[in-house]
């Protein structure tokens, strides 16, 4: 394969990673120990929130106050949308009932989660769209039991944005907490009526660690690092729109990957030489950290083919990928690692982050090439069951011996033997001979 980096990144992750996961530990910890009074603690301590945890009804009426109408109708909008995908997604999944073979029948059943956890990032920005992302796509589901969480800060609080999104999405129970203690707060139901069952939402270093660290304890969406963006374009791409796109992405963080894979040498090397001034162009808050990300995590890749871009693009399996180039059915048909796919210049990642309808919380880390973003799915259980008459039984239950004896595992085989005999006394069954044994 032919390429060349016009620009390479290659920051290192693994100090800052063994020192989260150490600070993680030792929160989780004093949390499960200590329960509600370590979570205060560490409320007050790193956000600075002396209030409430509990959200309670004044809270939300308060919130929606401060929102003009026109922010209302715009968070409207977007849950419409997110809805209307999740419902669509939710139609997809199906319940069935089959005979396998005369008198055997198995069947899968979709059951909800009884509780989710929800979190919903209020740090550098106030992530209102999380909000739907999570909690609208649990209730979708049919989750009985959400439980939703974002920081509280000093005085003010929840940001009323997500606040007033978290209650028009149907949270049953919102906690001002960020964090770690967010986090551990729903894994040990420490406010809710029972723990959550899965945790889902993105989050700083801090809160992907702790779902990590939990994980097993409770299911979580995904192991989510920073954001991530990718685009794909050939020498028909408009480069402004390249560099704009490439510098919207940078500004999530000073962590946050962002990568150009061309064909094109000329179009690579305008979108390096007009990159510093879009970023310039950015508020301070943005502007500082798409520099960062630009700088330390940027990288712009020339290949010669677009089979060639194809294998790069699937090799890093991108959490967004964006396609500027001809012929989008043929990309949408090649490439296979992608956590969101946006094909086109009209479509652009921040349609999809904010309102378009397709989940925004998206593997990151190369997760793309084995796991999918969230969806209802990861709120329903795909549970199946089985009923067998005796005559099943009597073709089951010979070939279930059999092959639990040539594993070794006699007392599976009796358990088939001792149905055999009693449904069909006066027949004589081969059932096979323990491993390692003589007949």
């Amino acid at each position: 394969m032919t390429i060349e980096y016009l620009k390479k990144a290659t920051p290192s992750q693994l100090a800052i990673d063994t020192a989260t996961s150490e600070t993680v530990q030792l929160l989780l910890a004093d949390i499960q120990k200590n329960g509600r009074e370590a979570v205060e603690k560490y409320a007050r301590d790193l956000d600075g929130w002396h209030g409430s945890i509990v959200v309670s009804e004044d809270d939300f009426v308060n919130a929606s106050k401060k929102l003009s109408q026109g922010v209302k109708d715009d968070i409207v909008f977007a849950h419409a949308r997110i809805k209307d995908f999740a419902l669509r997604q939710r139609e997809s999944l199906h319940e069935f009932e089959v005979e396998l073979i005369d008198g055997l029948i198995a069947g899968q059943k979709l059951i909800p989660v009884n509780t989710a956890g929800c979190y919903v990032p209020g740090g550098r920005y106030a992530h209102a769209a999380s909000a739907i992302m999570s909690v609208c796509t649990a209730k979708v589901a049919g989750v009985p039991n959400i439980v939703a969480t974002s920081p509280g800060h000093k005085d003010v609080g929840i940001n009323p944005a997500i606040l007033h999104t978290m209650k028009l999405c149907g949270a049953d129970i919102v906690l001002a907490l960020g964090g770690v203690q967010g986090i551990a707060a729903m894994a040990y139901g420490l406010y809710s009526p029972k723990p959550a069952d899965v945790i889902v939402g993105p989050g700083n270093r801090f809160v992907a660690e702790a779902k990590r660290a939990l994980f097993g304890r409770i299911g979580i969406d995904v192991l989510a690092g920073p954001t991530e963006s990718a685009i794909i374009a050939d020498e028909t791409a408009d480069v402004n729109l390249v560099a704009a796109d490439l510098a919207g992405q940078a500004e999530h963080g000073p962590d946050s990957p962002v990568w150009l894979y061309t064909t094109s040498r000329e179009l690579g090397l305008k979108v390096i030489d007009l990159m510093p001034s879009v970023i310039a162009a950015l508020p301070e808050l943005a502007r500082n950290a798409a520099t960062a990300a630009w700088h330390d995590y940027g990288e712009v890749v020339l290949v010669g083919s677009r089979e060639e871009m194809v294998e790069v693009s699937d090799q890093y399996a991108p959490e967004h990928l964006q396609v500027f180039a001809k012929d989008l059915d043929w990309w949408l048909s090649h490439l296979t690692n992608y956590g969101s796919l946006f094909l086109g210049e009209e479509t652009t990642v921040a349609y999809g982050d904010k309102c378009a309808g397709p989940n925004h919380i998206l593997p990151t880390r190369g997760a793309a090439r084995y796991s999918g973003g969230l969806s209802v799915g990861k709120f329903i259980k795909t549970v199946t069951y089985q009923r067998l008459t005796q005559g099943a039984s009597r073709a089951v239950g010979q070939v279930a011996a059999r092959i639990s004896r040539l594993e070794g595992m006699e007392g599976h085989a009796r358990t088939g033997d001792i149905r055999l005999k009693k449904y069909y006394p006066q027949e004589a069954f081969e059932l096979g001979t323990l491993a390692g044994h003589q007949p």
